[in-house]
């Protein structure tokens, strides 16, 4: 399966992420490429512990994601 990760940059340095599609899983890193680990593996075990309590892991369906620029 594959997930859509947001990606922010987190105050105190470094990156934090979330998934839409997984209320709850988040994670975060010193670089974008270790919040994205760090996420694969928050992702496992928050299906994995779906799966233990009998649910399903959520679906992104239509999910969009859109950037729109305005005039401050």
């Amino acid at each position: 399966m594959e997930y859509t990760v947001l990606i922010h940059a987190a105050e105190e340095g470094g990156y934090w992420t979330e998934v839409p599609a997984l209320p709850g899983c988040f994670s975060q890193g010193d670089t974008i490429e270790e919040a994205l680990a760090n996420t694969k593996e928050a992702i496992e075990c928050h299906v994995a512990g779906l799966r233990d309590v009998g649910e399903e892991a959520g679906s992104e369906g239509d999910l969009l994601i859109a950037r729109v620029t305005v005039v401050a």
